[in-house]
């Protein structure tokens, strides 16, 4: 099972963004294994509200027509939610989201070991990250998709 992040559908979608390349590539290989893509549904609406507002309503339908069906979408619970605002508190850092927060417990509770992120977090949360680059620590300075 690989967590998808939204730093790498935002990747997958915008063909101007440096990490598109190896974001399509890397999708296109997922697609082909037996994994299973976990997706909560918090990261489906902040990719969905952030592919709006920078791409467009094209791009959010080829979001949800082609990229989303092929996800298993974990919904947060209350009790998940609670964790991870309460992990985000604790950590008092500007540019850690609740959204992260909330993939993290949802890892460490499912036992996923691996993330499609191009979000250095991940890495520093303990988790393989796909693509490989970001694993061997060689990630750019935050993007549009890693904001």
């Amino acid at each position: 099972m690989i967590l998808v992040d939204t730093s790498a559908l935002y990747a997958v979608l915008d063909r101007d963004d440096q990490n598109h390349p190896v974001a399509k590539a890397t999708w296109g290989r997922l697609l082909e294994t037996d994994d299973t893509l976990l997706v909560t549904n918090y990261v489906v609406v902040e990719t969905t509200a952030l592919v709006q507002h920078r791409l467009g309503r094209e791009a959010v339908r080829v979001l949800c027509g082609d990229i989303l069906p092929a996800l298993d979408v974990h919904w947060i619970t209350e009790a998940d939610h609670m964790h991870a605002q309460t992990a985000l508190l604790a950590t008092d850092r500007r540019r850690l989201s609740l959204v992260d927060c909330s993939s993290f417990h949802v890892m460490r509770n499912r036992v996923v070991r691996t993330a499609f992120a191009f979000d250095p977090h991940f890495r520093e949360q303990g988790f393989d990250v796909l693509p490989g680059a970001i694993a061997r620590g060689k990630e750019a300075a935050p993007t549009k998709s890693s904001e």
